[in-house]
């Protein structure tokens, strides 16, 4: 799993960023790509990646504000015309149908694959696929803002070998039946149970991708025990009152979510355009006063998320 950004600006791009769009890269061999956002400019960005548009499979909107929104018709349209043909399911919010419906109609438009919106109306479970559950919760900006948590399911723990080698349990098969979860019975009518037989599951990880928003308790709750915590980072501390005003957080303040949380990790994203390269050390400063591990993201650099949660063994 590894997440990667398309764009880190908030509002409009600059020269060295382009407009909000995360991408979660979630099995490595298989290429499934799932997507946080869609600035304009978002494809061009991908195409300067590893990563593939045609691997898409889901897209998540935090909310309609264009620096979020305007490169979803073209991204469509894209994965059309590089063979992309499975579904494609987009969440958001209410609007979003509209937003898409009418740029496809007054563009003339035509999709080659199945293209599924779902708006989203209240808080709670977004879905459940692919080995993950996403869930949703509304966030505290101008208009309404969703944040989503991904939770990658428990996996299996190991085989116990030195059980089933005691039990007279022949390696081949009934290995991989056990691993299954399947309780298996011996030639002499023993029954081994998978639960005897595994180690405890391996917990799986979770990544919480925040929208716009100020400090709010719907954003500490989807980042409660996450891997990594994505978070804006619109301002410095010194701009607090302005951040609020725009319904916006400062880094510190993402800090102080991420602690609050008990995250593992901090990736800082959405700076204004006053910030420059040089300037986002500040705000990593001010971040890790409050919380050691937080960093401002970089564009199109990958960020492994480990499979091994902290404070756990393989």
């Amino acid at each position: 799993m590894e997440v990667w950004f398309m764009g880190t600006s908030a509002g409009m791009p600059i020269a060295e960023r382009n407009v909000s769009s995360v991408a979660l890269n979630l099995t490595r061999g298989k290429g499934t790509l799932w997507m946080f956002d869609c600035g304009e400019g978002t494809q061009h960005q991908l195409l300067r990646t590893p990563l593939k548009l045609s691997r898409l499979t889901k897209l998540f909107i935090t909310h309609l504000h264009g620096d979020h929104l305007f490169g979803v018709p073209g991204l469509l349209s894209s994965r059309s015309s590089l063979g992309g043909l499975e579904p494609l399911d987009v969440y958001g919010p209410p609007g979003l149908r509209e937003f898409i419906e009418a740029a496809m109609r007054l563009s003339g438009t035509h999709l080659d694959y199945p293209l599924n919106v779902h708006e989203i109306e209240e808080e709670g479970r977004v879905l459940d696929a692919e080995g993950h559950i996403v869930e949703c919760a509304m966030l505290d900006h101008r208009v309404p803002c969703f944040g989503y948590r991904v939770a990658e399911k428990p996996r299996s723990g190991a085989l116990r070998v030195d059980v089933l080698a005691a039990a007279g349990v022949p390696p081949g098969p009934a290995y991989g039946r056990l691993k299954a979860g399947e309780d298996i019975e011996l030639e002499d009518g023993t029954v081994i149970h998978a639960a005897d037989a595994l180690r405890d599951p391996i917990a799986g990880r979770v990544v919480a991708v925040m929208g716009d928003t100020r400090p709010c308790e719907g954003a500490i709750r989807l980042a409660r025990g996450a891997d990594l915590l994505v978070h804006e980072a619109t301002f410095a501390a010194d701009l607090a009152e302005k951040a609020d005003l725009y319904g916006h957080s400062t880094a510190l303040q993402a800090a102080e979510t991420a602690r609050a949380a008990g995250a593992a990790r901090l990736l800082m994203t959405h700076f204004s355009s006053r910030y420059r390269r040089e300037d986002l050390a500040l705000l990593e400063e001010q971040a890790r006063s409050v919380f050691p591990n937080s960093e401002a993201a970089s564009e199109r650099t990958p960020y492994p998320v480990p499979p091994v949660r902290r404070g756990e063994e393989e």
